[in-house]
């Protein structure tokens, strides 16, 4: 059977286009000979599961341990801790009879079986009779709830003197985050939920699996290219990694819909951009789980303090920001490091049309009318700015109280508007982050371009700093014009417009 993008669970070597995933985990060996516990980390759908299997088989193959992955996502449906422990103990036996050899099995169990009264017994049995020292991996750590979390790490902990002969040599905690974010993470979640303890102390490191660097993608899709002959050219190489930002899944996801289905697995036909850009629409529409798991986080109350922020460049609730910027980190929503943005454009596209959906849905046809703006070929978007500040003056004040993301309402309905005027076929360019100030927004539309600047008018300073924003961002994007959209914060309506000139470009101020 011919190789393929893999878009659903671990990749397979004899199955799959993949890069050695041993190569990403460089460090875990030492960590494992130095008989250490380590957490694993990464957002979702970075490959986590797929480096943990090559570990084990790498491992088992070299002879010298007993290495086992175990997913223990199916312990939180325990019915209390001591179930939980048993369920944990009842996967590691049911993936040792599937990847070991027989006698380096532990001993028979299963979720009824009370001979063992907690997980820790079961480990140091194992560890007894095993002929070889134990690396054992913990998958999906985070599905457990607190208490179960907390007591396999209490578990583990009470269990680590006794390594090597009496419990595994290597445990590793395989999960979104890093264990000692845990109380972040819980905080951040449930702000009023009282503080507790991480009894892991006994790790030894964190070992973060990131997303793909440009290099690694380029020679995991040149095994298609030996493969088959077909290739991805540099140039689409290039967008494709400036849309995903590295992240693997989505890369798997759009290679397979060039090739497979939109190509048809036709390996003769020249991959162009073109059947990139159909690629990325058809994955927008079709919200896989990758994608709708994304999108149902963005009402999570620490992913929505960030995201608001983001979009109105504005500072934070600085009270809640630590906890809840280390939770987003760690779904791969946001970048690793400051500046904070959205991890990739693809993420930021999806984010902005489902947080404007209701305004989207719900502005009037004669507002966003196109053909009552056209003027000779283009967009009057003086006229149309002029019927936008219109709307707004009448409706924003109600909408927003009632909205979702009030802190980001403003700037969401003016993209709400721009969405729904083009009926979603303008390309789009933006450029926002925490502690930017502003929005910018270029909006490309049947070969007319025009940019946009959105501010919240704090203070007095406000406007001055938001006309040297907009100047320098037309510079950036090499245009001459562009409008400065001045969003009021006091609720009074103050509705205006100005026209003037600053740094060689003709700027168009509108109050709101």
């Amino acid at each position: 059977m011919d190789k393929f993008f893999n878009i659903a669970g671990p990749c397979r070597a004899h199955l799959h286009y993949m890069i050695d995933p041993l190569k990403r985990l460089k460090c875990v060996r030492k960590l494992i000979d130095g008989q250490q516990y380590f957490t694993l980390y990464g957002p979702r759908q970075t490959g986590k599961t797929t480096c943990l299997y090559a570990l084990m088989e790498q491992l088992n193959r070299q002879g010298n341990y007993t290495a086992l992955t175990v997913n223990i996502q199916t312990a939180a449906n325990g019915r209390d801790t001591h179930e939980a422990m048993r369920m944990i103990a009842a996967a590691v036996y049911r993936q040792a009879t599937l990847n070991l050899q027989e006698p380096e099995w532990p001993m028979e169990m299963s979720e009824q079986n009370t001979r063992f009264d907690n997980l820790q017994d079961y480990l140091s049995d194992w560890a007894r009779h095993n002929r070889k020292p134990i690396v054992l991996m913990l998958d999906e750590v985070d599905a457990l709830n607190d208490a179960y979390f907390l007591a396999l790490t209490r578990q583990i902990r009470s269990g680590f003197e006794g390594r090597p002969r009496g419990f595994p040599q290597s445990v590793a905690l395989v999960g979104l985050r890093d264990v000692q974010d845990y109380e972040g993470h819980k905080q951040a979640t449930r702000p009023d939920a009282p503080g507790m303890d991480t009894p892991f102390n006994v790790n030894s490191g964190a070992v973060r699996l990131g997303w793909f660097s440009a290099e690694e993608m380029d020679e995991f899709l040149s095994q298609h290219a030996d493969a088959t002959g077909q290739e991805f050219p540099d140039v689409l190489c290039e967008h494709l990694f400036d849309l995903t930002q590295g992240q693997p899944w989505m890369i798997n996801a759009l290679a397979n819909l060039i090739v497979s289905d939109i190509l048809g697995n036709d390996y003769y036909v020249k991959i162009t951009e073109q059947h990139l850009h159909k690629a990325l629409h058809l994955l927008l529409e079709r919200r896989e789980t990758h994608i709708d798991n994304l999108l149902k986080k963005l009402r999570e109350p620490p992913v929505k303090l960030v995201i608001e922020s983001i979009i109105n460049g504005e500072a934070p609730d600085f009270a809640q920001f630590k906890d809840a910027l280390a939770y987003v980190r760690s779904q791969g929503i946001v970048t690793p490091k400051p500046p904070i943005r959205f991890a990739n454009p693809i993420y930021q596209t999806l984010a902005l049309k489902t947080m404007s959906s209701v305004f989207l849905e719900s502005l009037p046809t004669d507002l966003v009318n196109i053909e009552s703006y056209w003027l000779s070929n283009s967009i009057d978007m003086n006229n149309c700015l002029e019927e936008f500040q219109r709307f707004y003056r009448r409706f924003a004040q109600s909408w927003i109280e009632r909205y979702e993301f009030k802190q980001a309402g403003q700037h969401l309905l003016f993209i709400a508007f721009l969405l729904r005027l083009t009926q979603e076929q303008a390309e789009f360019e933006w450029d926002m982050a925490i502690g930017n100030g502003r929005c910018c927004i270029t909006m490309n539309y049947q070969g007319q371009r025009n940019a946009f600047v959105l501010k919240l008018q704090q203070d007095n300073y406000s406007r001055e700093e938001g006309i040297q924003q907009t100047a320098r961002y037309l510079k950036h994007m090499n245009l001459m014009q562009g409008y400065l959209l001045l969003f009021n914060t006091d609720g009074m309506e103050r509705l205006y417009r100005e026209e003037l000139e600053y740094e060689h470009k003709h700027l168009i101020l509108l109050g709101m």
